[in-house]
Parts: C-alpha cells; sequence; structure tokens
C-alpha cells in the first residue's frame, strides 16, 4: 500500500493543527498516545511529557505578564511622581510674590523640581513695567520666527542655537528641549521660548515623547501670558 492509499502524502503541519484545534475530544480518545508523547525541553535536551511542556509554556507566559505587569506599576509610580513634581512647580509658579519675580521662580522651581541642570526663558512683547526684566530682554527676529515654527517641542541635540546661549553656563549643553509660549492655538500668538538645556547628549532626544513638555509650556504660558497686556 503506497503513501496516496494510506492518505498520507500532501498533509502538512497546519493540516494536522487545523484537526487537532477542530477535535478536542481526540486526546481524550487517545489517552495513551497523549501519555507517550516526548518533546524536547526548551532548557536543555531532556526529553518531557507533553504535559510538561504544556506546564513550562505556562509559566513563560506567566513570566512574561509578570513581566509586563512590573513595568506597568513602576511607570504608574513614576507618572505619580512627575505629578506631584509638577504640582509642586505649578503651586510655586502662581505663589510668586509679584510678577517681577515670575520668570525667575517658574525657571529655578522647575530646576529644582525635575532635576534640569539648565534652564532659561524669555518673552517678548510684554508691557512696558517688566520690559527691564531680565528675561524680557529683547531677541533676534530670527528666534521668534523659529519659536513661532515650533508645533511642538523641539527635543534634541543642541545644533549651536541662538537660544542655547541664554543659558549662561559655563558647560555648553549638548541637549536641548526648546517649548514655545503661545497666548493661543496660533502660531502668531507666540511670544516668548522657554530652553531646557543638558550637558548629557542623551537627557532630550528626538524620538522621545513631548507630552509633558507641552504642559511645562501651556503652565509658563499662563503665567507669563498676562505680562503681555497688563501691569502689575
Amino acid at each position: 500500500m503506497t503513501s496516496n492509499e494510506n492518505g498520507v502524502q500532501g498533509i502538512t503541519e497546519q493540516d494536522i493543527a487545523n484537526y487537532l484545534a477542530n477535535n478536542p475530544g481526540f486526546f481524550e480518545r487517545q489517552a495513551e498516545l497523549l501519555a507517550s508523547i516526548q518533546l524536547t525541553s526548551p532548557h536543555g535536551q531532556r526529553a518531557v511529557s507533553l504535559q510538561e511542556r504544556q506546564m513550562e509554556m505556562l509559566r513563560e507566559r506567566i513570566k512574561g505578564l509578570e513581566r509586563k505587569i512590573m513595568e506597568m506599576i513602576r511607570a504608574g509610580q513614576e507618572n505619580v511622581l512627575i505629578a506631584e513634581r509638577m504640582h509642586r512647580w505649578t503651586c510655586a509658579v502662581m505663589l510668586a510674590r509679584g510678577a517681577t519675580m515670575l520668570g525667575e521662580v517658574l525657571v529655578a522651581e522647575l530646576k529644582h523640581e525635575f532635576l534640569i541642570p539648565q534652564a532659561a526663558v524669555r518673552v517678548w512683547g510684554v508691557a512696558p513695567a517688566f520690559a527691564h526684566l531680565p528675561w524680557a530682554q529683547g531677541v533676534s527676529e530670527d528666534i521668534k520666527t523659529f519659536a513661532a515654527s515650533l508645533s511642538q517641542p523641539y527635543c534634541g541635540l543642541n545644533a549651536q542655537f541662538e537660544a542655547a546661549q541664554w543659558l549662561g553656563d559655563a558647560t555648553p549643553a549638548q541637549s536641548l528641549a526648546l517649548v514655545p509660549l503661545r497666548l493661543g492655538p496660533s502660531a502668531a500668538e507666540c511670544f516668548g521660548l522657554l530652553v531646557l538645556g543638558s550637558p548629557d547628549a542623551l537627557r532630550y532626544q528626538s524620538d522621545m515623547g513631548t507630552e509633558f513638555l507641552e504642559q511645562v509650556g501651556d503652565i509658563a504660558s499662563a503665567a507669563l501670558g498676562r505680562l503681555m497686556v497688563t501691569g502689575e
């Protein structure tokens, strides 16, 4: 009798897998076969039963789920810490005594809460009463155009940005986060730029998320934006 007559030739592993998936009672009817099947353990060359192999697969899956759960817990804990720091920074900005202290408090507390090595802020078009403040000094038109062009914060290497000079640190910043300040959603309403710097070239990378920086920008804009319209 040939293989064709036995119906073996042409059967694929997928055919067998489909049959077993669609006939869950197969191994109940063939209990002795189930007990006799021997597989190679992935943790060595020893032979194990099908049941043992299934248990190993389940243990590996459980370990994988445990790792994911731990990662989620760590991420949750980090998010809680960030939220607490954001809360403290926001309160410090709101409690700044007098509008003239806003820029200094905003930058100093941001550096303190988030361990940022270098930071600076510049705003333009402020009311005359605030034009003398260090963080309200004039900036070039190139800076204004660049800030207005940012639809989201820039993160990456310091490509000799003019704004990096505001940091005034003896150690040049290797990476930067540049956060535009806006009174509204349109680029025409951009009135400032927040600069965060680090001597670590990997601190701010082009592929990092910017949600946190956008929130920082929103709060900074809300705090400093009122200086564009009224005096103290």
